[in-house]
């Protein structure tokens, strides 16, 4: 009896100590997202705290006198472009990778700050069940979606115009990846009685019609067809509004890009996107690509059409591509191109493509990563390359 009981206590010991290590061999006997719950709980309730404490604010409560637009259409100017000093009052000229401190950023400020409120708070509701965060979360949503005096025009006619050339780009579109966390924030919500049906089918209703326009617009059809990070943001924020909408026929469609247009041709055979490292900040593009496909994957597989399995003929495949970034995500003085010529010293951060990928891979190593790497970060241009900041409300 007593040896049996010994070798009980040896076994529960040796398997308190070697959980992480069975997370590779057995994913099922490691409960990721409980992990995360106990790493992020304290953030995300002083996060929602001052959330709670946070007034409505929307494009109409800035505007610009270089806006083509109207007073709810979301208005940004380009990052890289700058005076020319040959011509200072003449149209701008490009400085690839070199952002214009002087650009008009308000409405992308404004949308940022409403995914960190929606987010804080979605993220405190599912660790909590208090329905204080979700009657809190309405009153942004009615401003953003519902309300005539302070609502957004589902459109991206005006983003990331440029002086003296565009009234608006289609590379703008990628400014709305921060109202992901707003769509799945209200999936996470959505069944709370302090949400009412009203506001719900009117927000539904908006991402609706952004999801038409995204797919018809001129500048919707460009950004879709881009060969950079660019389409695998217009697709993974289709994505997550198309699944808020419950628009599977728009979940297959991009379930079909992913494996037959973005993963082959962005990704090279070792798993690095050459288009990436092309750049002038070929360190914060790769982590920022790399983070929009594995959320593809994340939204986007079921038990009949897993993409976190997926792999080209020639063997590409989205775990060849975390595979290929981590070491140098783990170690950035392994990474052999020079370095980003703005922020390096920024990244990496608690990256989406590590949680993620170690949920959906039982790497043991990835998610120790992430948690060492910062997970409040303050540096804005970090925030807008970041916009899953709340990743609880996705597992």
């Amino acid at each position: 009896m007593k040896k049996i009981i010994s070798f009980t206590l040896i076994c529960v010991l040796y398997l308190g100590t070697t959980s992480f290590k069975s997370l590779t061999e057995n994913p099922q006997s490691f409960d990721l997202k409980r992990e995360a719950t106990l790493v992020l709980k304290k953030q995300i309730l002083s996060e929602a705290a001052w959330a709670l404490l946070q007034k409505p604010v929307t494009v109409t409560a800035t505007s610009s006198p270089r806006s083509a637009g109207g007073k709810h259409d979301f208005f940004s100017e380009a990052d890289y472009f700058w005076p020319d000093p040959k011509n200072p009052d003449g149209a701008y000229i490009n400085r690839d990778g070199l952002t214009n401190p002087d650009n008009f950023l308000e409405h992308r400020k404004a949308m940022v700050r409403f995914s960190k409120i929606i987010g804080a708070l979605a993220s405190a509701y599912k660790v909590t069940g208090d329905e204080i965060y979700v009657k809190h979360a309405v009153l942004h949503l009615k401003a953003w979606f519902v309300n005539s005096e302070t609502l957004m025009n589902p459109n991206l006619l005006f983003a990331q115009a440029v002086k003296g050339k565009f009234t608006g780009r289609n590379y703008g579109i990628i400014d709305t990846i921060h109202l992901m966390e707003v769509a799945q924030g209200t999936l996470v919500m959505e069944n709370a009685k302090a949400f009412d049906k009203a506001t719900l089918k009117a927000v539904k209703g908006w991402f609706a019609e952004y999801i038409l326009w995204l797919n018809t617009s001129k500048p919707g059809i460009q950004e879709k067809t881009v060969k950079n990070n660019h389409a695998t943001c217009w697709a993974m924020q289709v994505a997550s509004f198309a699944k808020l909408c419950g628009d599977n026929n728009m979940l297959d469609s991009i379930r079909t890009n992913f494996k037959s247009n973005l993963l082959p041709n962005q990704m090279a055979v070792d798993g690095s996107f050459p288009l990436e490292l092309a750049r002038t900040k070929p360190y914060g593009y790769s982590i920022f690509n790399l983070d929009a496909m594995t959320m593809l994957c994340h939204i986007l597989s079921t038990p009949d059409n897993n993409l976190w399995r997926f792999e080209t003929a020639d063997g590409k495949s989205i775990k060849k591509g975390i595979t290929y970034l981590y070491p140098f995500v783990a170690d950035k003085g392994k990474w052999p191109l020079k370095p980003d010529v703005m922020y390096w010293n920024d990244w990496p951060v608690a990256q989406p493509f590590l949680i993620f990928g170690a949920n959906a891979y039982g790497e043991q190593t990835w998610f120790t990563t992430w948690k060492k790497l910062e997970h409040n970060p303050q540096v804005e241009e970090v925030i807008r390359n970041l916009p899953i900041r709340n990743p609880l409300i996705w597992l």
